[in-house]
């Protein structure tokens, strides 16, 4: 977890851990979106085209894909990170989150990375404090080492 915050033209300075994962892809162009309206989340353009394909074959239950899918349309934008190491966010979702010219915290996950505003990070926060102990367990028991 990482304190990052946006600056007065919407872009985003990555730190240096996440600038070398960055750097070090093959691809350069990422896609800056979210899925929930909450988060917002910064896609490597492969892992971003996995999702398009996964959206495109959800059969379950197609409206929720297709939902889904135009809230990270509405909301994104292509980019690549630039030689500062910031990436910038669109005018849409910066007001979408409420993170124009705010600190946020950044977490890796599933190939991405998450950009929480100050209050969701606060609310997860917690939400993780209810119960670690009995998490940690239950997890240790399923294979967590």
């Amino acid at each position: 977890m990482y304190p990052a915050r946006l600056d007065d033209k919407g872009r985003l300075k990555l730190p240096a851990e996440f600038q070398r994962y960055l750097g070090g892809l093959p691809e350069k162009r990422l896609f800056v979106t979210s899925l929930d309206r909450r988060i917002a989340t910064i896609y490597p353009i492969e892992v971003w085209k996995g999702n398009e394909k996964f959206f495109e074959s959800y059969t379950e239950d197609p409206e929720k894909a297709r939902n889904v899918a135009f809230t990270a349309a509405d909301l994104g934008s292509e980019g690549e990170m630039d030689a500062q190491g910031r990436i910038q966010f669109s005018t849409e979702l910066r007001r979408e989150l409420g993170i124009e010219n705010q600190p946020v915290r950044l977490q890796a996950f599933n190939g991405s990375i998450q950009v929480l505003s100050d209050a969701i990070y606060q609310a997860r926060r917690a939400a993780s404090a209810k119960s670690p102990e009995s998490d940690v367990m239950a997890l240790q028991k399923a294979g967590l080492k």
